[in-house]
């Protein structure tokens, strides 16, 4: 047909499209009606999970906001938090959330490490050997052995200089995406925070995908290596977030504690994993200004208590 020539339609033919125009304009109604209906007297409806390209991850949900899991975590630690001089810094993460979400108070303060930096150290060692393709000597793991399990300081100042000191330590820490943690005149006087001690230890006890990856963070066999010696320390060394674990569950923990010449002062740290009712949270509490080694590691199995129940409230399954 011509353009701008009428289009003639059949007699029959025009009644049927008069009455399918009436009957649309209608449902068109029906429709408009039944949205304002809705949107007037009832609350909007969970919104469709969208459509996944075939190989692409299924989108997990949102992750709630931080704020409630800090407020939750302040609102636990409040019973907790210690008078005077005495400082307190804790960090938590449920390793089994699909948020993966490192929760803190305190998350700027910066504590002496003491000898939780051991397993900074070793870390460090493994990703060195890592990077010249070897395992690690006899006697270097030997040395880490005696290190993580039983503190043993002349070992640990034996792997501080093999690591190239405070310079090797924190060339690693880099890697691992330790940005507040700071190599010292000595390992025990490394600065760090309680955030960063969380990223250590997801950066050893995380699996799947978030394991970090190889090269660039620590293999599986250098996780391995670094949790089997957390999991078998000594028993007079079973204090600080052990405590938070629920009764014969497994756990794996470094503690750390000096006394500060200049304020007789002490410092009380202790980091690691715990398994509560079945899930794993990795924990770190940093302290000093306890004026007593014993006061400050009541004050950190506390607060790693503390911690671990507020995570809890927050618990949310893998989506199925």
């Amino acid at each position: 047909m011509p353009d701008g020539q009428p289009n003639r339609m059949h007699p029959t033919h025009d009644r049927l499209a008069h009455a399918l125009r009436v009957c649309a304009a209608g449902a068109a109604t029906a429709v408009v009606a039944s949205l304002a209906a809705c949107s007037a007297t009832d609350a909007p409806r969970e919104a469709q999970t969208p459509s996944v390209r075939a190989g692409a991850p299924a989108p997990g949900p949102a992750a709630p906001p931080r704020e409630n899991l800090r407020a939750t975590l302040a609102r636990a630690l409040r019973p907790v938090l210690p008078d005077g001089d005495t400082r307190l810094a804790v960090a938590v993460l449920d390793l089994d959330s699909a948020y993966q979400q490192i929760t803190s108070y305190g998350e700027d303060a910066t504590f002496d490490t003491a000898s939780i930096s051991k397993v900074n150290i070793l870390a460090a060692l493994l990703l060195q050997a890592q990077d010249e393709g070897r395992e690690l000597t006899s006697p270097e793991r030997l040395h880490a052995e005696e290190m993580i399990r039983s503190s043993d300081n002349e070992a640990a100042n034996v792997l501080w200089q093999a690591i190239g000191r405070a310079e090797g330590l924190d060339a690693a820490n880099e890697r691992l995406g330790l940005s507040s943690t700071q190599g010292g005149i000595s390992w025990g006087l490394t600065q760090t925070t309680a955030r960063d001690q969380v990223k250590l230890l997801r950066a050893v006890f995380a699996e799947g995908r978030w394991a970090p990856p190889a090269p660039r963070g620590l293999t599986r066999a250098s996780r391995a290596s670094i949790g089997n010696l957390m999991d078998g320390i000594t028993d007079d060394q079973d204090w600080g977030v052990s405590a938070a674990r629920s009764p014969g569950s497994r756990w794996a923990l470094k503690n750390g504690w000096l006394q500060r010449n200049t304020t007789d002062l002490w410092v009380i740290n202790s980091v690691g994993q715990v398994t509560v009712h079945g899930r794993r949270y990795l924990v770190s509490v940093l302290s000093d200004g306890n004026p007593t080694m014993e006061s400050g590691i009541s004050l950190v199995e506390r607060a790693a208590r503390a911690a671990v129940g507020a995570a809890s409230t927050h618990a949310r399954p893998w989506p199925q």
